[in-house]
């Protein structure tokens, strides 16, 4: 997973780095950060304001990495452009020739997609100049904190939306796999949705699921035989581990509860970066509003719908 760089790493990143001095002297005219540096300062914790900003941007960024369980989902591929265009090659068929009896291949077909960097996700926190001359900075990091984990959880949401958005024809089966109504999450369904994509000519990586559908698969014996947990497996964000057949299984509440996708995240859609998680100051003197903004620039797209299978109505209770 490509994680959002802390302050170090975008000091050092050229796309950045002329940026940053600009957002360093906002923040020093800024109440809510003049205050919290001085407050870190005093505790020494950091030596300047710039310092200050930097320790509260890695409290966002630390703090929307465990919600960017998206980034698990998706092929993930920075960029510094606002569009960029993605050939879709078609498969070459073989024909053969009438008299020779050989098989020719037939030179490959391209279609292009088009995927703009024109989404920007954004969330933030703001305070009356009151509340930031009372606030200590405990208060000020955790409400930080509370902006990453708000941004990151965005950006889940509108990857997770646009494999809600596949029509069902476009799936991997030409329809989403539906058992039957009041049916558990169970072996049956993780072997569906990975034949289905399999039958695609694609390889699903990752299972993705609402923990009420983990709970439901826990209970099935064939499927804790084939569980192991990997050296990637980082339970607490949502990352479970493995299943025999090489796919990866992702849990997040953002997850529609009832649904499960399986997804070759290698072709089936794209998160393009345009700009990752950048920490500003943000003010409105006018309505003596003073806080703080986390936000991205990304883009996304599906790029082959038939690497994404789905199932639909399981259980949705225990």
């Amino acid at each position: 997973m490509i994680k959002p760089k802390l302050f170090e790493a975008l000091m050092s990143d050229p796309r950045f780095k002329s940026e940053v001095p600009g957002v360093v002297e906002m923040a020093k005219s800024n109440p809510y950060f003049a205050r919290y540096a001085t407050m870190v300062i005093k505790e020494g914790l950091t030596r300047d304001v710039a310092g200050a900003l930097g320790r509260m941007h890695d409290i966002v960024v630390r703090a929307a990495q465990p919600a960017l369980i998206s980034r698990e989902c998706i092929w993930v591929l920075p960029t510094e452009e606002p569009l960029v265009r993605f050939p879709k090659a078609r498969l070459g068929k073989a024909r053969l020739a009438a008299d020779l009896a050989e098989a020719w291949i037939l030179g490959e077909k391209y279609e292009t997609i088009d995927i703009k960097t024109d989404t920007v996700v954004k969330a933030g926190g703001e305070w009356s100049r009151e509340f930031v001359e009372d606030a200590t900075w405990p208060v000020m990091e955790r409400q930080a904190a509370e902006i990453g984990r708000a941004v990151g959880e965005l950006e889940t949401e509108k990857v997770l939306s646009l494999y809600d958005g596949v029509a069902a024809g476009d799936l991997a089966g030409g329809a989403a796999i539906d058992k039957a109504t009041d049916t558990r999450m169970d072996w049956d369904y993780v072997t569906a949705l990975w034949d289905a994509v399999e039958s695609e000519n694609f390889h699903a990586k990752v299972l993705m699921m609402h923990p009420r559908q983990v709970s439901q698969l826990w209970r099935d014996d064939k499927f804790i035989h084939s569980f192991y947990f990997g050296e990637k497996a980082d339970v607490a964000r949502g990352v479970l581990g493995d299943v025999y057949l090489g796919m990866k299984i992702v849990s997040s509440t953002k997850c529609t509860n009832g649904v499960a996708y399986a997804v070759d995240t290698e072709v089936a859609a794209v998160e393009l970066i345009r700009r990752d998680i950048l920490t500003e100051p943000f003010e409105n003197p006018r309505y003596n509003r003073y806080g703080v903004i986390a936000s991205a620039r990304v883009g996304l797209g599906v790029l082959r719908s038939k690497a994404v299978a789905k199932a639909i109505n399981i259980l949705t209770t225990m």
